[in-house]
């Protein structure tokens, strides 16, 4: 399979036993284009506002040897460009959008629904980033909402638009002795593409149907269509000052930190 050219995407060169037993894994509970070539990373279509599951899952045994205190992780979740064109612009398109879109944020989270999350945060500065605190003994799966259409960052040619791909990049992090989440542990990301409300099952059933009258042999070219969308490896995300918050991240000031009351939430 060839590499996604991205700057920041790992090699595809990991053995074969860490994909099938990974320490962690990222599953966005979206279903997968049919409409995508073997060869190509997969697509995922969102609808502008949404409420999406990715389920956060962990065979990580390093817990066990951790302090209780010392037990949580903390991930921090982005939506960035896929194109590298609109990835070196990414600052004057983000405070473009700002301007036309005054109070609203990029990126969110579904607080009352999302589970295991603790002490959720959405800085105002960084609206296309949310970052959490979770246990990885426990289930946690965090719902998030992206508030942006893809066709906002695309000009008009010949009075028709195509969409910019979008992805979705989750980094993990340990505490270290000073309570600070320095420590890399996981970084996962996948392609998606984002529509206006019911725009996104429009677009599923359109290439569903466009692969269905191809013939049998051209059908074999097309990946098969998953119900929910595994976040592949990658690497971590440049930018480390989010992640290295300490650990008291309720006691700052922000009127977009939230909290959900207990780890059984």
């Amino acid at each position: 399979r060839e590499s996604i050219p991205l700057p920041f995407l790992k090699q595809e060169d990991q053995p074969i036993t860490s994909a099938l037993c990974p320490v962690f894994q990222c599953v966005l509970c979206a279903p997968s284009s049919p409409a995508v070539k073997l060869h190509e990373e997969s697509l995922t279509y969102l609808n502008q506002g949404q409420s999406y599951e990715i389920r956060m899952l962990s065979n990580w045994k390093g817990a066990i040897d951790l302090p209780e205190g010392r037990r949580l992780l903390k991930s921090v979740v982005r939506v960035v460009f896929h194109d590298r064109r609109l990835q070196y612009s990414e600052r004057q398109q983000l405070e473009s959008w700002q301007m036309s879109h005054p109070g609203d944020r990029i990126l969110d989270i579904d607080v009352p629904l999302s589970v295991g999350v603790i002490d959720p945060v959405a800085h105002p500065s960084t609206l296309n980033i949310i970052e959490f605190l979770w246990d990885p003994s426990k289930r946690t799966s965090v719902f998030l909402q992206v508030h942006c259409i893809s066709t906002e960052f695309t000009q008009r040619k010949n009075g028709g638009e195509k969409g910019a791909p979008f992805r979705i990049q989750v980094d993990t992090y340990k505490s270290d002795s000073h309570g600070s989440f320095t420590e890399h542990l996981h970084s996962c990301s996948c392609q998606i593409k984002v529509f206006k409300p019911k725009g996104a099952d429009r677009k599923q059933k359109t290439d569903r149907e466009k692969v269905e009258k191809r013939s049998a042999l051209e059908r074999e070219k097309y990946q098969a269509a998953c119900e929910n969308t595994v976040l592949t490896e990658c690497t971590p995300w440049p930018d480390t000052d989010v992640s290295r918050t300490p650990t008291n991240i309720p006691s700052m000031c922000s009127p977009r930190i939230y909290k959900v009351p207990s780890l059984e939430r």
